[in-house]
């Protein structure tokens, strides 16, 4: 068998509502390869040498730093998008990730959403770090559908650089994932492994507990010498216990693992 050398890292999003030093804590304990640092209210995410001290501590490299898009993040590190997005890049530059995870813009951010191709194509030729533009899903409440992105959810639409997949948003945009890992071709530079039901909700299931084909992606990525990183982005909150929590992470992790490996080596 041959494993190859894409690293699997842990997002700290997936101990949430804990906070980003259980995160590390948890990726240096269970033998992650690095961390995702999600960007959000916990003030040391947000502190690039609170955020050093961590890595250094534990052992864990960053390897990617996602900027903050949620609703919830609005105000975090900045109210204009674009500062964010610089201070994100200046995060992965100075703690040495490669990639930082953007999500398209919401509808209403007009002035945002018109700049936002073009913006991130400038930015993207600024730097070594990847930007790697996310797919997102529309919104649904009932039987209707409501478009919160733009230019669009579906970010194989545009000339990105780069993209993140993420397997729970396809889940819940009830697409063909492998078909949109096809269009991304090799741009596709990162992954946000989690899986789904293909209900109404993101539910960024533990890999293997849905309907999405996460073994499948990971087969593809080991044969195709996929060169980007694979990250963990799961949902914990239902947790029992902080030991179920580590339990389901160790079981994304053995999972993963398991399905990068190869019958033999890409040539």
């Amino acid at each position: 068998m041959h494993i190859p050398d894409t690293k699997v890292a842990l997002s700290t999003a997936s101990v949430y509502p804990a906070n980003t030093a259980v995160g590390f804590e948890l990726a240096a304990k269970l033998g992650y390869d690095g961390v995702e640092v999600m960007v959000w209210n916990d003030p040391v995410s947000q502190d690039t040498e609170a955020l050093r001290r961590l890595s250094d501590a534990h052992g864990v490299p960053i390897l990617a730093v996602h900027a903050p898009c949620l609703l919830i993040t609005q105000r975090v590190w900045s109210t204009d998008p674009w500062t964010k997005l610089v201070r994100a890049r200046a995060a992965a530059e100075k703690l040495g990730a490669s990639a930082v995870v953007v999500h398209p813009p919401f509808r209403w951010q007009r002035q945002y959403a018109r700049e936002f191709v073009e913006g991130i194509e400038r930015m993207a030729g600024e730097t070594e770090v990847r930007f790697a533009v996310e797919n997102m899903y529309p919104w649904r409440y009932r039987d209707r559908e409501m478009l919160a992105y733009a230019p669009g959810w579906d970010v194989t639409d545009e000339e990105y650089r780069h993209f993140t997949i993420d397997l729970s948003h396809a889940a819940t945009s009830r697409i063909d994932a492998l078909a949109m890992v096809e269009r991304m071709g090799d741009r596709l530079a990162h992954i946000h492994l989690a899986d789904g039901s293909g209900s109404g909700k993101d539910e960024h299931l533990i890999p293997g507990r849905g309907k999405q084909p996460c073994a499948e992606l990971l087969e593809h990525l080991a044969r195709t010498g996929f060169d980007g990183h694979v990250v963990l982005e799961v949902n914990t909150r239902r947790s029992a216990s902080p030991a179920e929590r580590e339990a389901d992470l160790a079981e994304a992790l053995a999972f993963t693992r398991l399905h990068l490996a190869t019958p033999a080596r890409v040539r």
